[in-house]
């Protein structure tokens, strides 16, 4: 999970990574290698391990926002990599950086499972601090996790599975909270019976699909029943997402989401201005639910300074604006004038 960098720099160094890439694969994989390599091919598989360990992750921290674990791993992992791709006969005088690259993985990665205990030692403090907030676990469970332990983007990914799952398969007893203060954003359109659909398309296609590929090839059948198992749940869990969660206006903040996928808490001193019927910028975060014709935002909620959105997997992204379309306009007009006329 990874955020790009919105200047003309992050996409040459795209650019420039895809290159390097794909030269050392022409290099060392394709008919033309044999004309190419030269005998002695010791500083040109140098000049490769460089390109994997040292010039692609400069690169896709040029591109990416990373972090320094992230940044230790891409450089392992250029280690591995380099190993795959040059052939065995070249790569042996170097085969101690293959095990460098090992070494720095494991380190990686018994870092991340040292972050998951810690999670799993804090769960219930997280449970308890869930219930000393008010709102649903869309809004309440990431902020109960990171009082605890620093942000981290496996983090939220686990996060971010566990509402799919909660939702999915443990909030079906619960009731869409309703009330003076609460605007729906999906009954007026076909956003719950798209996402049936979807299940219906991936239920028959596991049917179908799951037993041609059992005859041909075990393994990746049930590798596909897995996944369309997954999906399946996971669009269950959208729909109990859409539907528990309206537009909420409480203690002070702002809460609207679509789904899983895009949520924001702001707090009513931070609007700046409510416009009706006007239009967007490009750069709007659109709260509006799906449906078979493109949707028109009602109306745009500007803030007075960036606001942090959470989207698919955990992800943010600061904007300064939400475009909105809700069931019963005219009640989120009235709330919205009530609420912010009387901070």
């Amino acid at each position: 999970m990874f955020v790009m960098r919105q200047t003309n720099y992050a996409k040459w160094a795209l650019f420039f990574l895809v290159l390097v890439l794909a030269s050392n694969f022409i290099l060392y994989r394709s008919p033309l290698s044999s004309m190419i390599i030269p005998e002695e091919a010791s500083l040109l598989v140098l000049g490769s391990l460089l390109d994997f360990a040292v010039v692609a992750p400069l690169l896709v921290l040029a591109a990416f926002r990373l972090t320094a674990k992230q940044f230790i791993g891409f450089v392992a992992g250029g280690f591995i990599l380099a190993r795959l791709l040059v052939p065995s006969l070249y790569f042996e005088p170097f085969a101690v950086f293959f095990y460098v690259g090992i070494g720095l993985e494991a380190l990686v990665l018994f870092a991340e499972i040292a972050l998951l205990g810690l999670l799993i030692i804090h769960i219930p403090k997280i449970h308890r601090s869930m219930k000393n907030q008010t709102g649903s676990p869309l809004f309440t469970l990431f902020p109960a996790v990171f009082e605890k332990i620093k942000p981290n983007p496996l983090i939220a990914i686990i996060l971010s599975e566990a509402l799919a799952f909660y939702y999915a398969l443990f909030s079906w007893k619960k009731k869409a909270p309703e009330g003076p203060a609460t605007v729906s954003l999906h009954k007026d359109t076909s956003v719950i019976a798209m996402n049936i659909m979807l299940i219906h398309a991936v239920v028959i296609e596991t049917i179908g699909l799951h037993w041609w590929f059992h005859e041909e090839s075990p393994q990746l059948s049930l590798i596909l029943l897995i996944l369309n198992i997954y999906t399946v749940v996971y669009f269950l869990g959208e729909i109990q997402a859409i539907r528990l969660n309206p537009l909420t206006i409480k203690d002070g903040n702002l809460n609207v989401s679509i789904g899983l996928s895009k949520r924001i808490s702001v707090p009513l001193e931070a609007i700046e201005s409510v416009r009706w019927g006007d239009k967007v910028d490009k750069e709007v975060l659109a709260f509006m639910a799906k449906d078979f014709e493109e949707p028109v935002p009602q109306v745009v909620i500007d803030f007075k300074a960036p606001q942090q959105a959470t989207l698919f997997y955990g992800r943010t992204k600061s904007v300064s604006q939400i475009a909105l379309k809700v069931d019963d306009p005219e009640k989120l007009r009235a709330i919205l004038e009530k609420n912010i006329e009387s901070r």
